[in-house]
Formats: structure tokens, sequence, C-alpha cells
């Protein structure tokens, strides 16, 4: 957490607000599009597969009159391995620690079992407020809108309701307001430029990660993770990044270098336009690509990937 002490509060009025919103819901509901469409920059990496967002990331949002820290969650679902374990207890942990929580929901489908399972932890688990998001408005026809809310409405005893689409803002305003209404009087948490509190290296690792499940979106499960082994300012116009793509399968390894390294050479130039935008510096970027067979279950792999696993066999 921010040093509050050394957050000027100066000329804020008496009645700002601030606090954190913890942002949930089942897999590729639209968590992280919604938390970058407010950042105004891509904080969370997105893709169609389900479980891109694996840890706990903050975006941070300051308004005259409040700060919003975005918590963005992995999204709850059934674990098969460990990662899958931290991944949903990441999620179910922010749940408590939040002043307002945001569930999430694809309003362009039914509830699933999975709704309705995280809309009973959210009620025992919530602290705070929680409003229902009912995303992915924008893939519905206007005559369904009113029968696919009042479907969801009934999941949860949630505060407050909002038929958004994260991808298009409608609505989003007026969901921004239902935040701020019921965050708690506070000062600000961190600086008013400060975006996120990731490290320009995690974030160019997920840059990365991002375009291996961009361009190998058919062919290569999304269980591929990135490494930043080294991350230097060689000048002030040139940062030197060497990573490497962690696979589970010799087959996938192959994949992602392609024929004469032609797959591995435009990961790399997607991704390092990305991160040039991102550090506002030319890039040298590295990749290599390893196998690390068995790597979401083995305790010893997920610590060396950076997950902040427990000693004693069960994912934090």
């Amino acid at each position: 957490m921010w040093n509050l002490e050394l957050v000027s509060q100066e000329g804020l009025p008496e009645d700002y607000r601030s606090g954190f919103v913890a942002v949930v819901g089942k897999p590729n509901v639209g968590k992280s599009t919604l938390i970058n469409g407010y950042i105004g920059q891509k904080i969370a990496i997105v893709s169609p597969k389900p479980q891109t967002t694996r840890r706990r990331l903050r975006g941070i949002l300051t308004l005259p009159e409040a700060q919003i820290v975005f918590v963005d969650t992995p999204g709850v679902h059934e674990p098969r391995h460990k990662l899958g374990e931290y991944m949903v207890k990441t999620a179910l942990r922010a749940i408590p620690d939040a002043d307002v929580v945001l569930f999430v929901v694809d309003v362009s489908g039914p509830p699933g079992e999975e709704d309705r399972k995280l809309a009973r932890m959210i009620e025992e688990r919530a602290a705070g407020p929680s409003i229902l998001v009912m995303n992915k408005v924008d893939l519905l026809a206007p005559e369904e809108e009113g029968q696919a809310g009042e479907e969801y409405l009934g999941l949860a005893r949630c505060q407050e309701s909002a038929l958004v689409s994260a991808t298009e803002g409608h609505n989003r305003d007026h969901l921004l307001n239902l935040i701020v209404q019921h965050l708690p009087p506070g000062p600000q948490m961190y600086p008013s430029d400060q975006i996120t509190d990731q490290s320009l290296r995690f974030m160019a690792g997920e840059l990365i990660r991002e375009q291996v499940l961009h361009l190998l979106y058919h062919e290569v499960p999304h269980w591929v993770e990135v490494l930043v082994e080294e991350f230097k300012e060689r000048h002030e116009d040139l940062t030197y990044i060497e990573a490497t793509v962690y696979v589970a399968r010799d087959t996938q390894k192959g994949i992602v270098i392609g024929e004469g390294g032609k797959m591995l050479k435009r990961i790399g130039q997607a991704a390092r336009r990305e991160i040039e935008e991102l550090l506002g510096t030319k890039v040298y970027l590295e990749l290599w690509v390893k196998v690390r067979k068995g790597w979401l279950g083995d305790e010893a792999a997920l610590r060396h990937l950076g997950y902040v696993l427990p000693r004693g066999g069960k994912a934090e």
C-alpha cells in the first residue's frame, strides 16, 4: 500500500471519497475491458481466451471528487490445477477487502451455475455494498434487454445494478457515478498521476503474453507464461528486455517459434510496439521459448514464474 503521508491532500474537497473496488465475475465477462476503459490505458491484457487475467491487478482512476482503485481479479471458475486454485483464491480474497464490489456478468447469455455460485459468495463475503454490472448489452437486441436483466437481478442482493457495454462505453458514466456514491469518505491513496501499482517489468511481460494468445489463438492453449529475465534502460531512448515464453509441451515450443522463427518474430514485433507505447522509448526485445512440462500443477515452477504461493501445498 502506498504511504498516505507521502501523497499530498492539499486542495481536496472535505467530502472527498476513495476506496478499493473489486471487479469479480466468471471468465470472459469483460472485467479487464471495463477497467481499461475507465483508466483510458491498457493496464490489464485482454483476449478471447478464458482466465487471461491470473493475478490481482490494480487500476487507479483519480477524479476531482474521488479516487477509485479498481482491483481486477481472475475469473472465478472450477479449478483443475494449482494455478487455477491460486487464481480463484486470489479473486475471492479481493471481495471482503473491497469497499465496493462490482459483480460483472455477461448479459448476452443466461445465468450459469458459476454466476449463481459467485452471487452467493459475494453475499457471504462482501463487507460493503455491491453493484451488479450486466455487461455486453451491445450484443442484445433492444427488446431483449429487459428480460435478460431480470434474470440476473434475481441472482444477488446487490444495492445497485447497471446495464453496460465495456467495449462501446454504453452507460459507463452512469456506473461510475454509482461507484463514487458508494465509496467511503477518505483521502487519496496514490498520487493523482499514477494509474497502476504494477511494475513496468511485469506489464511488459503481460503485453508479450497477450500477443502469444492473440497470434496463436487456435494453435496453442492459453496456458503459456512469460517471465521477463532482464529489463534495463540502456540509455534514455532505449530499453533492453529479455523474456522467456514458457509452454507446457514440446510441440507447443515449435508452434510458438514457427518455421524459421517467423512466428516468434511476429510475436516480438507486435509486443515491442505495445511496450514502446507503454514506456515511451525504443525497445530492443529478445525472446526465448522454453518447455516446462506440467508447470500448472508444479509449485516450484509456479514460484519461479512469480506466483506467490505459501509453503505447504495450497495456492493462495
